[in-house]
């Protein structure tokens, strides 16, 4: 149940990520509240991890995911350069992300 938890953890850090470029300093109102819904969420989320899943490899995937995850949206949405460099890097870090779950004794 670890992994679940700390996979949504990742998703919620995405979406508070997102929301924070989106809320423009609190003036639009909709995204700062999906901002902190989002944060919020996340950390329960992640706290619910860490019950399972060592604090190292935990933090470690959870700003993996939240990393990697918001700069595949800054590509798709935010225009965001999509360099070979920068595909061939955020390959990497998903390698990295997948290679702590299967290398986890927490599985």
């Amino acid at each position: 149940m670890g992994w679940v938890y700390l996979i949504i953890a990742g998703f919620f850090e995405m979406g508070f990520a997102t929301s924070m470029k989106l809320m423009d300093s609190h003036k639009n109102i909709p995204w700062a509240i999906s901002f902190y819904v989002c944060i919020v969420a996340s950390f329960i989320f992640l706290n619910m991890a860490i019950k399972y899943i060592p604090i190292g490899t935990a933090y470690a995937v959870w700003t993996g995911i939240g990393g990697a995850g918001v700069a595949i949206l800054g590509i798709l949405y935010f225009n965001d350069p999509a360099t070979l460099p920068r595909i061939f890097f955020l390959s990497l870090l998903i390698i990295a992300i997948v290679g702590l779950k299967l290398t986890s004794s927490h599985h």
